[in-house]
């Protein structure tokens, strides 16, 4: 009855086989019987009481209450989210956000922390470690089982740091290897934008949009897309950054005009209340805006486009000012909302990827956390290859 069709072979290869099978059935279901849990694996009832036996004792799964029922009622069995966590952490110019995440990307803990200005690399790769440190250790039950680090900066495959404008002192930084020797788990970095677009499609404005393009507005502008449910980071990871055109002005007079303001909320504000000075700031704003978002509209011809950062608190006060220039720039325009995560979605992101990647690891392919499906392949979202086949024995209690 295995549904590998395995039948001799390698014992231990079996063995991973038949207990990623269990675990990615558990893994997003209501509590199950061992027969519907054999079933489900196509696996004989003798293995799945072996393989069951393992994961109970090990933790990653729990019998649960019975059912009332007449009779000696069935055992049921539950994947148990509170078995690992995940850390996003998405590392800004002068604060870092960070979130702590149990195995089905349920939210646990959040904290903004501030970061001194004029760090040096080593400074600020110290700051971000003790940060973190600080934070899980305000939570000793965290079975920390992976990090992701979102930063404003151009991050290759292997999550390198190949260009930060707002963090200098990180380009060239091989930033995933250094993380990964801060708690024992695997690290990955990845642009915030794109951390942002995963945050979106997972539980923001973008649940329903496959096509997608993301920006950050605030402080900086920045901007990834999502093509076909997937991240489109291009060869070198340098998709989206079309804010390096300066003859798009992204960099210039009038978006400084608003985003370096001492209270940039208070523009929106008073344009939104009719305030005809303030209504022209925020115009020109969203003209410029624009003119970035439709190079790329143009180009791939998405369903949605999301304006993220500390400027989408504005909500519609700058979503409705784009949406008219888009209007007059594209040839189908897309539609346009203001994210619904806020200045937490690159964090959240970030936890969410740190998710695939682990998921990938245990499961031995990608499962949408908390989302009741499953991706059958070895090769998460971001559309970076993973290791299907890493399946490490189950953590101890």
């Amino acid at each position: 009855m295995n549904g590998t069709g395995l039948t001799g072979g390698d014992p231990a290869l079996l063995r991973r086989l038949n207990v990623e099978a269990v675990l990615r059935v558990l893994r997003n279901a209501e509590p199950m019987t061992l027969t519907q849990i054999g079933r489900a694996a196509s696996l004989s009832r003798q293995t799945v009481d072996v393989v069951i036996a393992e994961l109970d004792e090990a933790g990653w799964i729990e019998e649960v209450a019975p059912e009332r029922s007449i009779g000696r009622p069935a055992r049921r069995y539950r994947f148990r989210a509170e078995a690992g966590h995940v850390l996003g952490i998405d590392v800004g110019v002068a604060s870092a956000r960070m979130v702590l995440a149990d195995l089905d990307g349920t939210v646990l803990a959040s904290r903004r922390t501030e970061i001194a200005p004029g760090l040096g690399g080593p400074g600020r790769t110290e700051r971000m470690h003790d940060c973190a440190a600080a934070f899980l250790a305000e939570h000793p039950g965290a079975r920390l089982r992976g990090l992701c680090l979102g930063v404003p900066a151009i991050v290759d495959a292997h999550g390198r740091i190949r260009l930060s404008t707002p963090l200098p002192e990180w380009s060239g930084t091989d930033l995933a290897t250094i993380a990964g020797t801060w708690f024992g788990c695997p690290a990955h970095v990845e642009n915030d934008a794109n951390l942002a677009a995963l945050a979106e499609h997972w539980r923001g404005a973008a649940r329903s949009a496959d096509d997608f393009i993301q920006l950050i507005a605030g402080k900086r502008s920045g901007a990834g897309m999502m093509l076909g449910g997937r991240l489109h980071r291009g060869r070198g990871g340098a998709a989206g950054e079309i804010g390096a055109l300066a003859v798009l002005g992204w960099e210039g007079d009038a978006m400084n005009d608003v985003r370096a303001a001492p209270d940039p909320a208070q523009i929106f504000a008073d344009a939104a209340a009719g305030d005809t000075t303030a209504a022209a700031r925020v115009d020109r704003f969203a003209r410029v805006l624009a003119q970035g978002i439709a190079a790329m509209v143009l180009t791939v011809n998405p369903d949605l486009v999301v304006i993220g950062g500390g400027l989408s608190q504005a909500g519609e006060a700058l979503a409705g000012p784009v949406r008219s220039h888009l209007d007059k720039l594209c040839l189908d325009p897309p539609q346009v909302a203001a994210s619904t995560l806020g200045t937490e979605a690159v964090a959240l992101g970030a936890a969410r990827l740190a998710l695939e990647h682990l998921n990938v690891e245990l499961f031995g392919m990608q499962i949408s956390p908390g989302a009741g499906s499953s991706r059958q392949s070895g090769t998460p979202v971001t559309g970076r290859p993973l290791n299907a086949g890493a399946f490490e024995p189950p953590l101890p209690r």
